[in-house]
């Protein structure tokens, strides 16, 4: 169990949630293993729950306590909600700064500032770890060209100029991505980033983790209240959860692409789990996607302290954390949204 931002989430499986008086009750196996009042929490999040009693879902809807269902693997399943009173509110909100480009460009360079500077982590981190395999003047020399698209995008007056630079800087750091890949070179190598269709077998990999990573965000953006299909970078497209994949942005490099290359190196896949058909297009077979998922579950659940809050939350938890921050920041909570970044 975690409480974040005064949102209580319940991530050990097989619990069951009940009230006693004013007070949530979470039992496992019949034992209460903990006890927090109601006037404390804003929201209740569950994974993978077994239950809640009927009594807690009528006293959260009474207080205005959302109270939220998840899978285990962090997919949306349902919310409880009372009256309308307070989304109703952010989501208006969040669709007046949308409509607006010049609010849209002020959270849109937070989010890419977040990206920028997580993706110049990563290397400056390679760098450090693994000086005697790598190119370090080579990646330096990118580093130094992100830090500097990193003044630019603090810069930028308009969506148009922070694309710009947010595709500048993606092909600087792919540039260097297959430097990062140290083991299984042969058959797993990386010449440029494609998508529709993956031509390769790391691309493969990236697009199928970027769909995890995006319906994790789309989660926890359901979870808050925002809607997760109306974004600032991304404009909206009927069926793309375009606020969603603005966010996970920040967490692309980081999280994401250092999954990926660790699954590669750590030779947790190998090349026999990946076909590729006539037209170039590279799937990956059921064993190896069970391999990935069962993998990403686990580093969901790594400890790490965030960046802005300072609080040890589980991996899987940061989506949730920064969508708290976003829906703080458009409700005037917060001056400006905090994006992150890792250290």
């Amino acid at each position: 169990m975690r409480k974040l931002l005064n949102t209580l989430y319940v991530t050990s499986p097989n619990t069951y949630l009940s009230l006693d008086g004013e007070n949530i009750v979470i039992l496992k196996e019949d034992i209460e293993v903990s006890r927090i009042p109601l006037h404390n929490l804003e929201g209740i999040v569950a994974f993978g729950y077994t239950g809640a009693s009927p009594a807690l879902m009528g006293a959260c809807a009474k207080r205005n306590i959302a109270l939220t269902f998840m899978k285990q693997s962090g997919k949306f399943l349902a919310r409880v909600v009372g009256e309308v009173r307070g989304n109703v509110v952010l989501r208006k909100t969040q669709y007046k700064l949308s409509d607006s480009t010049k609010e849209s460009n002020k959270i849109a360079k937070n989010f890419i500032l977040g990206k920028i500077y997580n993706t110049r982590w990563v290397i400056e981190r390679a760098t450090r770890d693994y000086a005697m395999r790598l190119d370090v003047d080579k990646l330096k020399e990118v580093s130094q060209a992100l830090f500097r698209t990193l003044k630019l995008v603090d810069e930028s007056e308009n969506l148009e100029q922070l694309r710009g630079y947010e595709g500048e800087a993606a092909s600087q750091y792919f540039s260097v991505f297959d430097d990062l890949i140290l083991q299984q070179k042969d058959s797993f190598f990386f010449h440029y980033r494609n998508k529709r269709p993956p031509l390769d077998n790391v691309n493969a990999m990236l697009s199928f983790v970027y769909t995890l990573l995006a319906h994790d965000f789309t989660a926890a953006l359901e979870t808050v209240g925002l809607d997760p299909y109306v974004g600032f970078l991304h404009r909206d497209r009927p069926g793309r959860a375009s606020l969603a994949l603005d966010m996970m942005e920040e967490l692309r490099s980081v999280y994401a692409d250092r999954f990926v290359i660790s699954l590669i190196n750590k030779k947790e896949v190998n090349s026999s789990g990946f076909m590729q058909k006539e037209n170039g297009t590279v799937v990956m077979n059921d064993d190896t996607r069970k391999v990935i998922l069962k993998a990403w579950q686990s580093r969901k659940q790594e400890i790490i302290t965030h960046p802005f809050l300072q609080d040890k939350l589980q991996w899987g938890l940061v989506p949730h954390a920064q969508a708290l921050l976003l829906a703080r920041y458009i409700r005037g909570d917060l001056d400006a949204y905090p994006p992150f970044m890792w250290k």
